[in-house]
């Protein structure tokens, strides 16, 4: 090969290694992601939504590693990540919570129909019930085995069937028969496989456990490292807390059936020999007295005058 075309191929490297080198200087965390059958337009739009909290690389492999080993000196660390750079993967730098970028890289993936001759990523099941298709299609299904019957001008399936395993290569007869029923089955987009933080790689399946769950598996596990630990009579951390309740237990027990006596039992001891003298009185609660109420004015009764008063009677005669 020329010195020529050598010297240009390695000007068109060295800037990739630059930015490839930067970028594991910066960043912390790096995902690494699986990127098959992910099309160039869904590829686009996962770039465009990462723009703001990560940088996504993908380049080739050879190259990845390449920049690794000539690093090796600086960065020893870097090499833990090198046996995992291989088939169609990606990097995803990020300075985020991890959990949360794999979140958002999950919510990214799309919805595929069966296409012929792709592995299938995971199991497609028909569940029984209404199709919807017409009563010519009987015959479509019973090539594929599939049990039905005609309900009402429709096909209806009798039982739940395994059209598709997964790990199997699809057939036309199967990606015809998801077309007609109009299902999209598969969804694609990047798929979180390891996370290389600190110099160490760890499979991105502990993102999902959440700090709850750590902390209730955390306090099963002292549980039982503090009862192993109380049988055996082997002295640890997380025994402490109930080896010194225990004690304390005995001596109080000590101290019930003896004259001995220590400040921190003094109060209880009392309360044992002398319980009337703890005994509190019952408070009497008081009513308070429901105001009385006023008593309705009389009402006021109006004399008539009489017509003596007036100085004549009604009844005087002529």
């Amino acid at each position: 090969m020329p010195q020529s075309v050598k010297k240009k191929g390695k000007a068109r490297k060295a800037p990739f290694f630059q930015k490839l080198e930067q970028l594991f200087i910066d960043y912390p965390a790096v995902l690494i992601v699986g990127c098959d059958n992910i099309g160039s337009h869904h590829m686009q739009k996962i770039k465009k939504a990462l723009v703001d909290t990560c940088i996504f690389v993908k380049g080739k492999n050879t190259l990845i590693r390449k920049m690794l080993k000539l690093r090796e000196k600086e960065h020893p660390e870097w090499l833990a990540i090198l046996p995992y750079i291989r088939w169609n993967i990606g990097l995803v730098f990020t300075k985020g919570d991890l959990s949360e970028t794999k979140r958002k890289l999950l919510e990214l993936r799309i919805s595929a129909p069966a296409k012929v001759g792709t592995v299938a990523p995971d199991d497609v099941w028909i569940r029984k019930g209404g199709t919807g298709l017409e009563p010519t299609k009987t015959a479509f299904l019973q090539a594929l085995n599939i049990a039905s019957k005609i309900n009402r001008g429709q096909i209806d399936i009798l039982q739940d069937v395994l059209l598709i395993k997964k790990g199997t290569k699809i057939g036309n007869s199967e990606s015809t028969l998801l077309t007609m029923l109009s299902k999209k089955p598969f969804s694609y987009g990047l798929i979180c496989d390891y996370v290389f933080e600190d110099g160490k790689v760890y499979s991105a399946k502990f993102l999902d456990i959440s700090t709850q769950t750590l902390m209730q598996k955390f306090s099963n596990t002292v549980s039982i490292v503090a009862s192993i630990s109380l049988v055996l009579g082997i002295p640890t951390i997380a025994a402490v807390p109930h080896a010194i309740l225990n004690s304390y237990k005995n001596l109080l027990a000590v101290v019930m059936e003896t004259n001995f006596i220590f400040e921190q039992a003094r109060e209880l001891k009392e309360m044992v020999d002398n319980p009337d003298a703890f005994v509190q009185a019952p408070v009497e609660t008081i009513k308070e007295k429901e105001p009385e109420p006023e008593p309705e004015p009389e009402p006021e009764v109006v004399k008539e005058e009489s017509g003596e008063d007036m100085g004549f009677s009604f009844f005087d005669a002529d």
